[in-house]
């Protein structure tokens, strides 16, 4: 049987205009700023005028990555779908996608099968323009900060600690470290410099953290993009940026509105990542989501030691958001390779393998259950070679746990294969009530904060500090930044530092390399193992399949 492309699927869908998706998401026409007949923006003064109470909050996370796919995204759609099936009132909030991955090794990032957002290629391919924005705002400051020194560096900025960088997105490793300035006096001051990916610039994290405008402007006056000569630290508020910088976002800050592939109302609005920043959708986006749907769901990237990490311990934090259920996707297939098996093997009945990898679903569980105290349910993401028996060894793990296993089969059926997680989660929001927890304080220490992390979410010993980072956590306390939340910087494909450390492994420290602060964002930036700000591309890109017909129609995206 020959299956259908994402993007096949997505351009054989009869979009409803987006005016009328509005009205199903209760959102008068005077807040709705058109882009075509798909898409739309929300004037943000619809948070304040709106007397509606907020609905349900349900994040949907996942296990540890493998190249075997879980489906988070495809999951939290067709979760949406499956609860409008079933007769609620429901809503989506989502991240955008970097088109560094759309280009790389990924492809596009919104959704799959018959779980999608649409216009497809539009949410892949700019969208509406927010990440340019976010990169112009990024590399205005980069230009004012380095014409202040060229102009005569009145503020004693020490070019050797400039720590803010230009970015673009693109996955293009030629740019990670580059040499500018270079040509003569009159061509600015030669100094070391380097690119990042737009969605791992601090903007996209002030960006996503924001509940104004004015507090945009205020987290943005904070970032810190060097230091002087005798250490002070210098912000963009020194260097006079910050207006210019709003001006840039103005219009990139309204949240955007889309639909799935049934209709749902899906807001989809920023997207740092969550292996370098802290993974989620723009803070508006959720609140939006929330006021206008009676159960508003939304993701964290990667798995939930970093997306759902960050998303409970820095942005429902600094927001004040209290979610009320939690859905942990998982596959058949990457537990396997948690278990050791080799992607060539996966499609055979191994309850060996299966045994060996699930206690990486299970410590995920748990850190929901029993570290955050919040309502949790298993989401299988089934494939047609999943046998039952294996199937039934999950549902059984997860009953020891205290938590059902639901199966979902969203990617072939769309909302139909959501129903009956739909129900789950309808049942863990009315029926059991969490007593949501953070993972650590914020008036410790930041080592101990680090700790706390790598011990109750990772299930580590403890870290390893290295001489440097002793003198950086000894000077970000002495500035004052001490109490602020941490987001730790490491890989995806495992708990601790290492990727190779598949499953669910114990007896391990983490070494903390780097350490240093996001002061818009208001958190501190931990860097573990070898994390890369900008990726690059892998040996047959993505890029090289996709093409466009005469008629304007794109093919190969995904």
């Amino acid at each position: 049987m020959a299956y259908l492309s994402d993007i096949e699927i997505a351009q054989q869908c009869k979009m409803q205009p987006i005016t009328e998706i509005a009205k199903k998401a209760k959102v008068d026409e005077k807040y709705i700023e058109q882009y075509g007949n798909y898409k739309a923006k929300v004037d943000l003064s619809l948070l304040n005028e709106t007397e509606r109470k907020d609905g349900k909050l349900v994040l949907v996370t996942a296990i540890t990555p493998t190249p075997a796919g879980e489906g988070k995204t495809t999951t939290t759609i067709g979760l949406a779908d499956g609860l409008a099936r079933i007769g609620k009132d429901v809503t989506v909030a989502l991240r955008e996608p970097s088109l560094g991955p759309v280009f790389g090794v990924k492809g596009g990032a919104a959704g799959g099968g018959y779980a999608q957002v649409v216009p497809m290629e539009d949410i892949n391919l700019h969208f509406t323009g927010d990440f340019h924005a976010i990169g112009a705002a990024n590399n205005l400051l980069a230009a004012m900060l380095d014409n202040h020194i060229q102009q005569g560096n009145a503020l004693g900025i020490d070019v050797r600690k400039i720590t803010w960088k230009r970015c673009v997105d693109m996955n293009d490793r030629q740019l990670r470290f580059v040499v500018d300035g270079m040509g003569g006096k009159a061509n600015g001051v030669p100094r070391e410099d380097g690119f990042d990916i737009t969605v791992a610039s601090e903007i996209m994290a002030v960006f996503c953290l924001a509940s104004s405008i004015t507090d945009l402007k205020e987290r943005l006056s904070r970032i810190i993009v060097g230091y002087t000569y005798d250490d002070k630290p210098i912000t963009a508020g020194d260097l006079k940026a910050v207006g210019a910088m709003t001006a840039l976002l103005k219009d990139a800050i309204k949240p955007n509105l889309v639909q799935t592939l049934e209709g749902t109302p899906a807001f989809v609005h920023g997207g740092p990542f969550a292996n370098i920043a802290h993974g989620c959708n723009s803070v508006m986006a959720t609140k939006l989501a929330l006021k206008m749907g009676d159960y508003a769901i939304t993701e964290a990237g990667f798995g939930a030691d970093l997306g759902a990490e960050k998303f409970l311990d820095i942005k429902c934090r600094m927001a004040g958001l209290t979610p009320d259920a939690v859905v942990v996707v998982a596959t058949v297939r990457a537990l396997k390779m948690h278990g050791g098996l080799d992607k060539k093997q996966l499609d055979t009945e191994d309850l060996v393998a299966l045994e060996k990898g699930i206690p990486n679903l299970l410590r995920h569980v748990s850190n929901i259950k029993n570290v955050y105290k919040l309502p949790c349910v298993v989401a299988v993401n089934r494939f047609p070679t999943d046998t039952d028996a294996e199937i039934d060894f999950i549902i059984a793990k997860c009953k020891e746990l205290g938590v059902n296993t639901v199966l979902s089969t969203v990617w072939a059926e769309g909302g139909k294969g959501g129903e009956d997680l739909a129900r789950e989660v309808v049942r863990l929001c009315e029926e059991e009530k969490g007593d949501f927890t953070f993972s650590y304080e914020l008036d410790v220490t930041i080592e101990e904060k680090i700790e706390a992390i790598v011990k109750n979410v990772y299930g580590g010993d403890g870290i390893a500090i290295l001489p440097n980072v002793k003198k950086q956590i000894a000077q970000l306390t002495e500035l004052g930044f001490d109490k602020l939340p941490i987001c730790v910087a490491k890989t995806q494909y495992s708990f601790s530092d290492d990727p190779t450390k598949l499953g669910a492994p114990d007896n391990f420290t983490v070494t903390i390399k780097n350490v240093k602060v996001s002061a818009g964002a208001g958190f501190i930036v931990v860097l573990t193992g070898d994390i890369l700000t900008m990726p690059g591309l892998p040996k047959f890109p993505a890029a090289e399949r996709i093409d466009v017909d005469e008629n304007g129609v794109i093919s190969g995206l995904f």
